[in-house]
């Protein structure tokens, strides 16, 4: 972030903001932007868009096959020097993407962070399949730097179920305003249903759930493989793998599992928590794992320790999400089924998922530590979306609140 500041500062960039993080954090931003010397343009797609920015920007409310003569236009005539946008796959992304490297203009994509819970990401031109991280392990040879301290970032959730019911409703209620808007995901004025369901669910799970963790960690560690899931209708699933939907992943996990797995071994499946109140996936996982004749053998939860769990675990499959790396961190064996910047020789398990589960091999913690730093010191900025970061007083070189 503070590179992102000192360019703006030195070159009195011209920016131009896309669609952000759900809530005011592009709006901070911009603010904080303009503080430094930057001359900021925003363009707003939806009544969510207009909500957390409603002054000094462009509402673009035509049909999508008009964005990129547009955005073309508004690119040249404000002679833009870096556009920023949260998500590298929603559609006008993607278009923003590829008018990006056509005019020569830096993108900047903000994400979640690569090394949760307190991080976000912010890379050039894209994360996972669109990152430019190095997948080669000869890069960082001789490559570690020091990881700068962390300030533990606090749960974000409350924040999280404000902003994205403000977000939504606005979204619902503005629809005829930006009548020819499809958003990536489904934008509900009753999402925060969702979000409500989700803590009740989360007190229930606490009763119900009290003695797995127990099971798994004293009775069955180092035989059980773990599975996190992914929220359902995020990009990184649809455009970063080749999955069409998080049961697709888990019906070929289990498929693997039940044929190929050492006996008595268990499969953990841990439902995402921002999942927790638009999805259940247990009556699926039963129903196959009864097909399967393992369902002795799978376990569904919910709101488990998951830094515990991984210290317990024999093996951890994912897609692309970033528990991958947590749990290569603690030396587990990771088989990576997606695009991830993770996903490489002596880091994840390079062969076919059926030969995974009795495969003994662990990843390369020198490599991993070389991997992990460049990628803090590179990508990643201490905080989240839901409280404002620091921003560098470009002067003194020091941070101020």
């Amino acid at each position: 972030m503070v590179n992102l500041f000192k360019k703006v500062h030195e070159n009195k960039l011209r920016v131009l903001m896309l669609q952000g993080p759900v809530g005011p954090f592009f709006a901070n931003l911009a603010h904080d932007l303009r503080a430094v010397g930057g001359k900021l343009h925003k363009i707003n797609f939806h009544g969510g868009d207009w909500l957390f920015y409603p002054s000094n920007a462009t509402n673009f409310r035509r049909p999508m096959h008009e964005w990129s003569g547009f955005l073309e236009r508004f690119l040249i005539t404000n002679q833009i020097d870096l556009i920023l946008l949260f998500g590298d796959c929603r559609p006008q992304h993607l278009v923003a993407r590829d008018m990006s490297i056509k005019l020569g203009i830096t993108l900047g994509v903000f994400e979640e962070g690569y090394a949760r819970p307190d991080y976000i990401t912010l890379e050039n031109y894209g994360v996972n399949a669109h990152s430019e991280i190095p997948q080669d392990p000869n890069f960082y040879i001789g490559k570690t730097d020091h990881v700068p301290c962390v300030e533990r970032i606090g749960p974000p959730f409350f924040y999280a179920m404000v902003w994205a019911m403000l977000y939504n409703s606005a979204a619902t209620l503005l629809k005829p305003f930006f009548y020819h808007y499809r958003h990536h995901r489904n934008l509900s004025i009753f999402d925060g249903i969702c979000w409500l369901r989700s803590f009740w669910r989360k007190q229930i799970y606490k009763i119900s759930e009290r003695f797995i963790q127990d099971f798994l960690i004293k009775k069955n560690s180092g035989n059980f493989y773990i599975v996190p899931l992914q929220v359902g209708n995020d990009t990184q699933i649809h455009s970063h793998s080749r999955f069409g939907s998080v049961q697709e992943f888990i019906l070929e996990v289990m498929v693997s599992f039940s044929s190929h797995s050492p006996s008595g071994t268990l499969l953990v499946i841990k439902q995402h928590p921002l999942e927790r109140g638009y999805s259940n996936h247990g009556e699926f996982i039963e129903a196959k794992a009864r097909e399967l004749n393992i369902l002795e053998r799978v376990v569904y939860c919910h709101d488990q320790h998951l830094p515990t769990l991984l210290k317990h675990a024999k093996g951890c499959v994912v897609i692309n999400s970033t528990v991958g790396m947590s749990a290569i961190s603690q030396g587990l064996a990771v088989k990576c089924l997606g695009d991830a910047i993770y996903n490489m020789p002596r880091l994840t398990f390079q062969g076919e998922l059926d030969d995974f589960w009795k495969a003994s091999g662990q990843p390369d913690l020198n490599l991993y530590k070389a991997f992990h730093s460049f990628v803090i010191n590179k990508t990643q900025i201490n905080g989240n979306y839901y409280r404002r970061l620091p921003v560098p007083n470009i002067r003194s070189g020091v941070l101020w609140k």
